[in-house]
């Protein structure tokens, strides 16, 4: 995460550690598995966020990008076509046509809360 915060090219924003002590990771003080799993998701919200317009916003067509090729599983498992339309326009709470990185925590939130509940009621039986 450090170098990713530091690093300063297109697919993050740059961020001064100085303000954030708790984000220097070195060699010597290897990162958890939850902060791996906070830097996967800042790093491909970046990802694709800084294809076209706003580089910190997803644009439409950049979070269908992002939803088709991150999370094609669970969209293959829906028998709704129009899952990614819907999804879309959920997660614009603001109606701005472009989804932050605030309303897109909010979808990866809920799809780990309902993984989790599948797998608690499937660990019941």
């Amino acid at each position: 995460m450090h170098e990713m915060l530091e690093r300063g090219d297109s697919e993050s924003p740059q961020v001064s550690t100085a303000a954030f002590p708790l984000l220097i990771i070195t060699v010597e003080n290897m990162a958890s598995q939850l902060e791996n799993a906070m830097e996967t998701l800042i790093k491909v919200f970046h990802t694709y966020s800084s294809k076209e317009g706003d580089k910190y916003k997803l644009s439409k067509a950049e979070l269908r990008s992002l939803l088709q090729g991150e999370l094609s599983v669970f969209l293959a498992a829906s028998k709704d076509p129009l899952v990614v339309e819907k999804i879309i326009n959920d997660l614009d709470q603001n109606r701005d046509g472009e989804v932050d990185f605030h309303e897109f925590v909010i979808l990866v939130a809920a799809l780990t809360v309902a993984c989790n509940d599948f797998f608690v009621e499937c660990m019941k039986n």
